[in-house]
């Protein structure tokens, strides 16, 4: 016998420029624990988490910064920079959005504004979520895992 299976509803996804007055949602988000967990990366203390942003992000000309905001609400970011010669890209949701497509839409979405290619994108060998969703929007791996990361980029 074939169980109904239960589907989250689909939320309307934008991008618009993030802001100053966004690191205050992006800030509780990247403290979420499951969340540092899978991107490997550990949460910054508010001081050092706003630093970050005012200084390395939206201070630099070449650094592109959007805002995911589903239903009306910030779900978290999207930003792309240049790195070692390459053209970065990263993205942080908060983990109450995660699960719904949501994260894919977004990306497709911010690969619409930013058309550097190649663009990369680096993972923790672990976020095998994080993975998926780059390989959906086109992204290939690039060799095997080096120092626990996986490198994706998008032709």
């Amino acid at each position: 016998m074939s169980h109904p299976r239960a589907t989250l509803p689909r939320m309307n996804v934008i991008l618009r420029e993030s802001v100053h007055d966004d690191l205050e949602t992006f800030f509780a988000h990247q403290a979420e624990p499951e969340g540092v967990r899978r991107a490997d990366f550990p949460a910054r203390d508010r001081e050092a988490f706003f630093t970050h942003w005012e200084t390395k992000i939206f201070a630099v000309p070449e650094n592109i910064a959007y805002t995911v905001v589903a239903d009306g609400r910030i779900a978290g970011n999207i930003v792309s920079w240049p790195q070692d010669g390459r053209r970065m890209t990263g993205y942080w949701l908060g983990e109450e959005f995660w699960g719904r497509g949501l994260g894919t839409t977004a990306m497709r979405l911010f690969l619409e504004l930013e058309t550097t290619r190649p663009l990369y994108g680096d993972v923790a060998e672990g976020n095998t979520a994080s993975i998926r969703l780059l390989e959906r929007c086109g992204f290939t791996r690039q060799g095997e895992p080096e120092d626990g990361y996986v490198l994706l980029m998008l032709e």
